[in-house]
């Protein structure tokens, strides 16, 4: 579950649109460095911090590629600040190399990425296509980052927030996964500093030639040589012992760190598996069904990597529901969702076809979906 949280400070309301409210939440957290490339349909997250940061005492930086946004956050990281880019599909394909080596470089970073179609250039409408890059790590490796995937505009703005925080709990890179249709929906929310608790010293930081001379702490980046891994504090280790770090870490995260939230669930007949935009639509949905006498529910998973597999497993356990992955896409979501039932009951999907994507009629709505799921009830 999401755990609770201590505000502290002043509430204000805002009337935001998502990709604004990420960039406040990254404000709220600390965040005083950017370093982005204007790609749609992200691009007012780009504007807020060109806007903001400067009157906050912070540095925005157009950069002239994705990659090269990815390499800047990689070197403001090693300081130790909270720093973070934005980008699209397109532009998160070409930021691969440099996340996997902020991976294994144990770098707090986090990167809002804003869904769209494609494959290739695709379209610039919003989709959820890009879900088996995001949770399996794109680049190369094997390596894993936590995926936080906020449904409504007050949860991009809190979940921002989380994601810094997160990062600098495990150092490692978060991503925060949206898409072109939560970028653009305007609500009200409140925005509120966050306390997730406290987090350790960053004595593993760069401070430039002042801290050389002061002989304070300063971190090495991690190199290979011989079979051999260098760690911050200029010891090294083998690199399959370093690899076990690596996955014990990621152990824990899956141990400690899975969110997701219901909706009707306990005695659902037909559980919707959802995030994002068709988190939205499946809410409503549900609401329809029970209208109609029609014991429907939603599983709404938070974190997308870690994924909620045992929390699914064990509704499936729960008499003969019946699932149904719900997702802006052609595959995905499903994928995960079958491995959390493990056979203890029937999945289906209610996503995008070729026909949607010929005929620009791809949106899951509330009604769309419920029409679709009627054949399995």
């Amino acid at each position: 579950m999401v755990e609770k949280r201590v505000i502290r400070g002043k509430v204000e309301k805002k009337f935001l649109m998502g990709n604004e409210a990420i960039a406040w939440g990254a404000i709220l957290a600390g965040c005083r460095y950017f370093f982005g490339y204007p790609i749609t349909p992200q691009n007012e997250i780009g504007e807020f911090f060109a806007r903001e940061l400067p009157r906050l005492g912070g540095v925005f930086v157009q950069v002239e590629a994705e990659m090269a946004s990815i390499a800047a956050l990689y070197g403001a990281a090693t300081t130790g600040v909270r720093a973070m880019t934005s980008t699209s599909s397109p532009g998160w394909a070409l930021m691969q190399e440099g996340i996997s080596c902020a991976t294994v470089a144990e770098l707090p970073m986090v990167i809002a990425h804003v869904q769209r179609g494609g494959p290739g250039q695709g379209s610039i409408s919003h989709s959820q296509m890009d879900y088996f890059s995001v949770t399996r790590g794109g680049g190369h490796g094997g390596y894993k980052t936590i995926v936080l995937a906020p449904t409504y505009t007050q949860e991009m703005c809190d979940l921002a927030q989380l994601a810094f925080h997160l990062a600098d709990k495990y150092l490692t890179p978060v991503i925060l996964l949206s898409d072109g249709l939560l970028g653009r929906v305007t609500e009200t929310i409140e925005v509120r500093p966050l306390d997730f608790g406290p987090l350790p010293p960053k004595d593993w930081a760069v401070g430039g030639t002042a801290s050389r001379e002061s002989g304070e702490p300063r971190r090495i980046s991690t190199a290979r040589g011989q079979g051999m891994v260098r760690l911050p504090d200029g010891s090294s280790m083998p690199f399959t012992d370093f690899a076990e770090h690596l996955s014990e870490k990621w152990q824990k995260i899956m141990d400690n760190e899975v969110r997701y939230t219901t909706y009707q669930v306990d005695d659902a007949d037909m559980v919707l598996v959802s995030y994002g935009s068709s988190g939205r639509a499946c809410r409503d949905t549900v609401d329809i069904g029970r209208a109609k006498g029609i014991k429907l529910g939603l599983f709404r998973p938070i974190t997308l990597w870690p994924f909620p597999h045992q929390e699914i497993h064990a509704l499936a356990q729960q008499g003969s529901k019946k699932f149904v992955a719900v997702e802006d896409s052609m595959t995905g979501l499903i994928e995960d969702v079958k491995l959390a039932v493990e056979g203890k009951g029937e999945v289906h999907r209610v996503g995008l076809s070729i026909r949607d994507m010929r005929t620009a009629m791809g949106t899951i709505n509330p009604d769309r979906v419920f029409s679709e799921i009627e054949q399995w009830l």
